[in-house]
């Protein structure tokens, strides 16, 4: 397995098998400075990585600008950008936004999925990266709002793929039911899944991963660490972004244990596993400086034999569901 080997989505587009989620930018759960952030864009695209997911919501808008900065020093050709729609950035008094150490506290996420929000959220995204069009746009987190983001958000994105504006079009979520119905009801390239197929929730397998691989649609998959716990499971983890609980880290700790047997990590599985799942074409991590890049590399490309893999999953796929 190679981090910069390509795949190529229905649309024709081409990315690697290992892409860069910007959520860091924003400063998801700790601050990262500009030169950070220069950092970790600079030192994926030496490497091979070209393909940088962002959206409006990470830092409200702050990880979309730091990102065009960066990037605007390369060919725009030589790089594949998404970003998502669903939430507007309007003008408020300013505040805290918990769990964001980079936000802008001059604005607020509200939810749209109307054709305007759409095309207002592409439009205000374009002038935050600088950028004159995307590679990839997925409809971010329509939870509360599957029937509007199918019926409506959808059709405006298909005009502008078919204007050729966009190449690819996606959806962007951390369950499963909703993308499921987005490969059955429309003609959608990729499904960003998040938190759904890994080490400790393979959730996916029952409805998302075998529609998908029906009807052709690719699958990137996000949150590979469930937020952070399949990389040193302890009693400060989070899982899936909050607090994990004591069974949770156990569980994760009982799977390090026989990963650690078998002379692997769980860092170099939990990236690899989702990829084991052909309906799978990527996975996608964030990174908040060089040395971070350098090593999810690392453990990209380390070897897994596969009569070790077999003894991976059989373990895996004999614990109990969560």
């Amino acid at each position: 397995m190679s981090h910069n080997t390509k795949v190529v989505l229905k649309s024709g587009l081409e990315i690697p098998q290992l892409a860069i989620g910007t959520s860091a930018f924003g400063g998801l759960f700790a601050a990262v400075s500009d030169s950070e952030v220069a950092q970790v864009v600079e030192s994926s695209i030496e490497h091979g990585i070209n393909f940088f997911d962002t959206a409006p919501h990470y830092g409200k808008g702050s990880a979309e600008k730091r990102l065009g900065k960066v990037i605007k020093a390369y060919p725009r050709e030589s790089l594949v950008i998404s970003s998502k729609v669903g939430r507007l950035l309007v003008k408020s008094n300013g505040g805290d936004d918990p769990g964001w150490e980079n936000s802008d506290p001059l604005v607020e996420r509200t939810f749209d999925y109307s054709a305007y929000g759409i095309e207002k959220s592409l439009e205000d995204s374009l002038k935050r990266l600088e950028l004159e069009r995307l590679d990839m746009v997925f409809i971010h987190d329509p939870d509360d709002h599957a029937d509007q983001a199918i019926t409506v958000a959808y059709p405006v994105l298909e005009k502008m793929r078919n204007q050729g504006l966009i190449t690819a079009i996606g959806v962007g979520i951390t369950t499963t039911a909703i993308p499921t119905r987005f490969v059955h009801e429309t003609d959608i390239d990729v499904v960003l899944m998040a938190l759904r197929y890994t080490l400790l929730d393979q959730s996916a397998a029952l409805d998302l991963l075998p529609a998908a691989l029906e009807k052709g649609v690719s699958v990137i998959a996000g949150g590979v660490f469930n937020s952070g716990i399949l990389i040193n499971p302890g009693k400060d983890s989070t899982f899936n972004y909050m607090p994990a609980s004591p069974e949770i880290v156990h569980r994760a700790q009982v799977i390090q244990k026989f990963l650690s047997e078998h002379k692997t990590s769980l860092a170099q599985v939990a990236m690899q596993f989702p990829l084991r799942h052909p309906a799978i074409c990527a996975v996608l991590v964030g990174c908040r400086s060089r040395d971070e890049v350098l090593q999810n590399i690392a453990d990209f490309d380390t070897v897994i034999a596969e009569d070790i893999w077999l003894e991976i999953e059989d373990f895996l796929f004999s614990l109990p569901k969560i």
